[in-house]
């Protein structure tokens, strides 16, 4: 029982009622952990219903995944803003998205560790036999149909990357966090991203561990910041130089690719239909991309504003 001090000594705290303990935090006058994300959750769902409708009537001529995401963005900032706001009782920025330049280089950063990640995974099933060439892009399409498609999914995983980062860095891991403490917090809230990734397509069990492991390296990156733009940054450039560079699929998803190649190799190691996260190759190359992180942010002062 706490206690608190007065002028005639110490006395024991007021004790909190049976209601108080199940919903009220002990640490302040707030909602407990479970319930602010089970709020969001609501308040995310009854968000969705007209801005999914409105989405379904603009949708015709348009992009469909790139409207998926702006959807997306418009339900996410919305909720997340006012869980933060009036649940949470902290400010939206305070989720680590302070706006200078270091913002600016984590991004590039984050973007440029991915890079080198799926680039090792591109060489190390070629130097298998597991990869058979077929074409570039621009050698069977016009130039113009490559630019626009590459323009068109690096602006698509631009708002991936903010709104699942904003989600489950963000709103999920914190708040699991001031619950519990940063390693729970990092354990349940990628072991959600894992399960939320079972209805893409060719997904399975095993595509939802590789993506639970990804999801520890991304809360890696604002483990050593105490901000979102690193991994913003990385899981921009892993979708992207997943997909379009180097050719495999995303999570499942069949998008543009400027690199045509067909995948032979055993499906354990390289996730087959799913992509790489499906696979065991994704393991090792998880480990650099955290050694690379590690070296990146060595000299960081990290500050974490209490959640």
């Amino acid at each position: 029982m706490k206690e608190t001090h007065t002028m005639s000594g110490i006395q024991p705290a007021p004790k909190r009622s049976f209601i108080a303990r199940i919903f009220i935090s002990p640490d302040e006058s707030r909602l407990r952990a479970g319930w602010r994300l089970l709020l969001q959750t609501l308040l995310m769902i009854a968000i969705s219903i007209p801005v999914s409708l409105i989405g379904e009537l603009i949708r015709v001529g348009g992009n469909e995944l790139l409207l998926s995401q702006i959807v997306e963005l418009v339900i996410f900032i919305s909720s997340i803003y006012i869980a933060r706001r009036f649940l949470d009782r902290r400010s939206f920025v305070s989720l680590g998205l302070h706006v200078n330049k270091q913002a600016f280089t984590d991004i590039l950063i984050g973007i440029t560790i991915t890079f080198v990640m799926m680039g090792l995974i591109y060489l190390a099933e070629v130097m298998a036999g597991w990869l058979t060439f077929e074409s570039f892009a621009w050698q069977t399409e016009p130039a113009i149909n490559v630019i626009s498609g590459v323009l068109l999914f690096f602006v698509i995983f631009i708002f991936v990357g903010w709104n699942e980062e904003l989600l489950s860095r963000g709103y999920h891991l914190q708040t699991l966090a001031s619950g519990t403490n940063m390693f729970w917090g990092i354990v349940i809230s990628s072991s959600i991203f894992g399960l939320a990734h079972l209805g893409n397509p060719n997904a399975t069990w095993v595509s939802a561990a590789g993506i639970f492991f990804a999801g520890v390296f991304l809360a890696y990156g604002y483990l050593r910041t105490g901000q979102l733009w690193l991994s913003i940054g990385l899981h921009i450039g892993w979708n992207f130089f997943e997909g379009v560079i180097f050719g495999f699929p995303v999570s499942g998803l069949d998008i543009y690719r400027l690199i045509h190649h067909q995948i032979q190799g055993p499906e354990i190691w390289t996730g087959g239909a799913f992509g790489p996260e499906a696979g065991l190759i994704i393991l090792p190359v998880l480990i650099i991309g955290s050694a690379l992180i590690h070296f990146y942010t060595q000299d960081r002062k990290i500050m974490q504003e209490k959640h």
